[in-house]
């Protein structure tokens, strides 16, 4: 079932419909994040954001700033996402990052 959620957010988000405000951070960095910064963190476009990257080691403000207003090559995405799922992707961010491989 959570399978198809995060298939639904997915292509709700490449037909440019936002995502619902209580998306979870999972949900979201799968929709807008994982594009550049890959599914398994391991970068593409966007650097790696895994558990021991550069990245990583960044404060969460670091991270709202980035994802608010962009940073580099880096689009911003402060219109297009709300301040709770930009404060859940980062929850789901450390999570991953916190996680065992």
């Amino acid at each position: 079932m959570r399978a198809l959620l995060v298939a639904m957010v997915v292509a709700l988000a490449a037909c440019g419909t936002s995502l619902p405000d209580d998306a979870t951070g999972e949900e979201v960095y799968t929709a807008v994040c994982a594009r550049c910064h890959g599914a398994d963190l391991a970068g593409g476009v966007g650097p790696a954001l895994g558990a021991g990257t550069e990245v990583s080691e960044q404060p969460d403000d670091y991270y709202v700033q980035t994802i608010s207003r962009g940073r580099g090559r880096m689009p911003a995405f402060g219109s297009s996402l709300t301040e709770h799922q930009i404060d859940r992707v980062i929850e789901y961010l450390r999570a991953r990052q916190a996680a065992p491989d």
